[in-house]
């Protein structure tokens, strides 16, 4: 009988893997890391089956908590193929290696702070995995068109659907040969994206493995556009600089194609346009390289050799020494850069040089967690003689401090509800993963009292049959 392992993700929001099993085959959906700070060290744990005996690998999508956890899997013996949409095979390699690269960093830095503070780690200081290692996992990606079926294992044939959430994000539909179907959200986007389409609905299935992230939350309606042009209007007159703190994956894009619109309607001063992200750049060619994954309005443009992230002043800045130039820029730039969070990365130093300036600004245009660094300088706004510490020194933030909400890539609550209930064929029975424990559970409630349908919120490691 076919079964279900929820083996991340469950009663959890990052850490996405969940095997498959049918006639004796086993192919795992997403590999990704957990990322929660308490649950990190299961990123360590042994895998609860042999990589070798895996038949495949399926990627939703190309962040990190998806797919981040691969080339541990590959370091460990898989040698199979890893099924994924176009876009995710050129998203997944720049996020992974990029994580590769980090966790030598880190390491490094471990051993040698541990060395200075005279201890040692018992079980050393080998990262979980390498940019090498990362490159190898790259290697085994596959990348297929939408709507297509594949066969990933005898017996077991998948089809990717848009999913919305990010460039090559897909709904997973999986057959087995004795008529079993699942269907996998991954994430699911809002429907409001620029870029891309939304979930779509046409692609049912009798099993149902849905995210709730934000199964506990709405998004109110929000007009980004006119919050961006008041906020940049504002800038201009003030007559400073633009710090963006920005997710390289979808959201930098994004905001390139809102100034373009906005230059398009005559809206847009003649800001200089930094993105200082190699990451970002890079996605920026897998945008252009994938056009079927962008709605009809980017696919003609990019159809017709016109690029719809490409701005008057728009500057590429890929290297350390062409970030650093960005600082002798006093005025009338816009600077996107990473992390999102302002928890690492080019952002920091933009920070370091910005916060204690009266005439600029700094701009959010995404979700800031407790803790970061991003959601310490987005609490002093309105405040004055607030200071945060950055670079082992308090800054006092004297900039103005800017937010435009309504940039998210998780659907809420509602939307979640919207896109179950138009599923073609319905399903009858759904596992509701992604979401903390009480979120989970709440939302499979909300699943069988609207709907009727089986529904339950798995417990990590367990396996049930479908």
């Amino acid at each position: 009988m076919p079964s279900l392992s929820f083996l991340g993700a469950a009663r959890t929001v990052t850490g996405s893997r969940h095997l498959f099993e049918a006639a004796g085959r086993r192919v795992l959906i997403d590999c990704g890391l957990h990322q929660e700070r308490e649950l990190q060290a299961r990123n360590w744990d042994a895998f609860p089956f042999p990589p070798r005996e895996l038949d495949a690998v399926v990627l939703t999508h190309g962040h990190l908590d998806h797919c981040g956890l691969l080339p541990r899997l590959v370091a460990q013996g898989f040698r199979g193929q890893v099924h994924c949409t176009a876009a995710t095979a050129g998203i997944a390699p720049l996020v992974m290696i990029d994580s590769g690269r980090l966790q030598e960093e880190d390491a490094r830095f471990k051993e040698k702070r541990h060395a200075a503070e005279g201890r040692q780690k018992p079980q050393g200081y080998a990262p979980l995995y390498t940019a090498e290692q990362a490159q190898d996992a790259a290697r085994r990606l596959i990348g297929h068109p939408w709507r297509t079926p594949v066969t990933v294992a005898p017996g077991i044939t998948i089809s990717f659907h848009p999913a919305g959430h990010i460039l090559g994000s897909a709904l997973v539909r999986f057959q087995a040969a004795d008529g079993t179907t699942v269907l996998f959200s991954g994430d699911l986007g809002t429907g409001g994206n620029p870029l891309l389409e939304g979930p779509v609905t046409d692609c049912g299935a009798a099993n149902l493995v849905v995210e709730s992230t934000y199964g506990d939350r709405e998004h109110p309606p929000e007009d980004v556009a006119t919050q961006l042009d008041g906020v940049l209007t504002s800038a201009w007159r003030r007559g400073g600089n633009v710090i963006v703190p920005c997710f390289a994956i979808e959201r930098a894009q994004e905001i390139l194609w809102r100034l373009h619109q906005l230059r398009a309607r005559q809206r847009l001063a003649p800001w200089r346009v930094y993105l200082d992200s190699p990451m970002a750049i890079g996605v920026l060619e897998v945008f252009k390289a994938n056009p079927d994954s962008c709605l009809p309005e980017i696919r003609r443009m990019m159809e017709q050799g016109l690029d719809p992230f490409d701005l008057p002043g728009l500057t590429l800045t890929a290297n350390r020494e062409e970030s650093k130039a960005i600082n002798l820029v006093e005025r009338g730039a816009i600077v996107l850069a990473g992390a999102g969070m302002c928890n690492g990365g080019r952002i920091k130093h933009h920070l370091d040089r910005h916060l204690e300036r009266d005439n600029a600004t700094v701009l959010f245009v995404g979700y800031q967690a407790s803790g970061t660094l991003g959601r310490q300088i987005l609490e002093t706004r309105g405040k004055s003689g607030e200071r945060v510490r950055l670079f082992g020194r308090f800054r006092e933030v004297r900039c103005a401090i800017e937010q435009v909400r309504g940039f998210s890539g998780h659907a809420g609550k509602s939307q979640i509800l919207a896109w179950a209930a138009a599923l073609t064929p319905a399903p009858t029975r759904a596992f509701v993963i992604h979401g903390g424990e009480n979120v989970t559970q709440g939302f499979a409630a909300e699943l069988r009292d609207r709907f009727g349908w089986e529904a339950v919120a798995p417990e990590y490691g367990q396996t049930l049959a479908l």
